[in-house]
């Protein structure tokens, strides 16, 4: 096999299901809760926000559900994604590992967020939406679901955290090339934003408070919806197109992993790859471990707290049980804007809670190194939420040598860092700062967590 080989599937064996882990889970998940009664919601609760096909899927407890076909039409322009073998990083490591990567880096937009913004645009439009709101981080999410709507002619707004407003000016310009309204967050359009800026002109902005501009203008109008681009369950089951390709390429390379892993800021790329070969663990007892890859300025799995908290800033969310450093808890402003999340995906929570994975952190420098490393060797320069996962993965093949064992690795690049490279100018600079884990901020966030009888 040369160094670059790509399993690549025919277009027709583009899957026609997602995957709902749901189905297969050892132990139930925690129901999300009213914020005013504490009770779980009903789709009643949703219905301001979000369509009622999405609202089915964040509660169905069945194990397929079906990629409607004019989103498996638009998928084709980038899907089946390819999975490489890494050969030249194997070497370059001296490792006995064997390592793969899926690279979702083919889509339009450069990331993984177009699997679940062309679907939630497609419910939308079919139940009439004329306008959605949403919020981003790095703006991977934010162009991706301008793309989606471009597609289906629905108006967008983008409330655009504001530190990755100022540092990646260009993911604002794709946002606008697709017809989108990009804001700064927070921004003087709505209360929860006023209030903020108001006590800190200067604030830098998160994505709990993003989410809550987004969600206060949303609730505003009946033809405005809501979209989220990771955390909930819906969204992860439809980024689980990534795991189902990802286990037939392997299939076709005479392959499986020991080991998957992917980063995590609200956790969907990771949930895309590790939920399908998480369910054969499940029913077929397919054993492999899991390793989820977060900043250690914001991290939600490896020192947060479980329990119920809301999802954004300024409350206006329902409950959920998740992995939370608290709603009101600031992360430092790293270039990994797509990870700066308060919280953890209530499933992804879920599962470590019941040992199906477990969770390390990294500092910036380190994962910038890696991905430097892996753009020498491999071609593609990571973006710096990906370089995560490009550290794990290396540290567990750096393993692999120091034990003589051989283990299979799987990881997946979820977007390139094309749009990102003042963060590598940055690092090449050294102006990069070190991830500082503030646990005084974070202990007075969690004092703050809702009291759940």
């Amino acid at each position: 096999m040369s160094n670059s080989i790509k399993y690549l599937l025919e277009e027709s064996k583009l899957p026609k299901t997602w995957y709902n882990i749901s189905a297969d889970l050892p132990k139930p998940l925690s129901p999300p809760l009213h914020p005013g009664t504490h009770k779980p919601v009903g789709p009643d609760d949703l219905a301001p926000l979000f369509p009622m096909a999405l609202i089915g899927q964040e509660v169905s407890q069945e194990r397929e559900i079906e990629i409607p076909e004019p989103v498996r039409e638009i998928y084709k322009q980038w899907r089946p994604s390819p999975l490489f073998r890494a050969r030249k990083l194997e070497k370059k490591l001296d490792t006995p590992a064997k390592i793969y990567y899926k690279y979702e880096g083919v889509s339009p937009t450069g990331s993984h967020k177009p699997n679940t913004a062309v679907a939630q645009a497609f419910y939308n439009k079919e139940e009439g939406t004329k306008k959605i709101i949403t919020e981003t981080g790095a703006g991977q999410w934010g162009s991706s679901l301008a793309f989606a709507c471009s597609i289906f002619k629905i108006d967008l707004d983008v409330y655009m955290v504001r530190v990755s407003f100022d540092q990646k000016p260009y993911r604002k310009m794709i946002m606008q090339t697709y017809g989108a309204r990009c804001v700064a967050s927070p921004s003087n359009e709505t209360n929860i934003g006023k209030a903020i800026l108001k006590k800190d002109p200067n604030n830098t902005g998160s994505l709990g408070i993003a989410i809550s501009e987004a969600v206060e203008m949303a609730a505003q109008n009946d033809s405005t919806k809501y979209s989220l681009g990771s955390v909930l369950n819906h969204v992860l089951m439809h980024q689980t197109v990534v795991g189902n390709e990802a286990i037939m390429q392997m299939e076709m390379a005479g392959d499986y992993p020991d080991i998957l892993i992917g980063c995590t800021g609200g956790g969907s790329n990771f949930s895309g790859l590790a939920f399908p070969f998480l369910g054969k663990k499940f029913r077929d007892k397919k054993d492999i471990k899991v390793i989820a890859c977060e900043p250690k300025s914001c991290p939600s799995l490896t020192k947060g707290k479980y329990a119920y908290d809301f999802g954004d800033t300024g409350n206006l969310t329902p409950l959920v049980k998740m992995h939370t450093l608290g709603s009101s808890f600031m992360p430092p402003a790293t270039h990994s804007g797509g990870l700066r999340y308060h919280g953890m995906a209530p499933m992804v929570s879920h599962l470590k809670e019941i040992g199906a994975l477990e969770a390390k952190a990294y500092g910036q420098k380190e994962c910038f190194e890696a991905g430097v490393i892996f753009a020498k060797v491999e071609g593609i320069v990571p973006a710096p939420e990906a370089t995560h996962a490009v550290k794990g993965a290396i540290d567990v093949a750096l393993e692999c040598k120091k034990n003589g064992k051989s283990k299979t690795i799987l990881f997946n690049l979820c977007g390139h860092g094309h749009f990102d490279m003042q963060a590598y100018g940055d690092y090449f600079d050294n102006k990069l700062e070190e991830d500082v884990y503030h646990e005084a901020e974070v202990n007075k966030a969690l004092k703050s967590l809702p009291k759940i009888a």
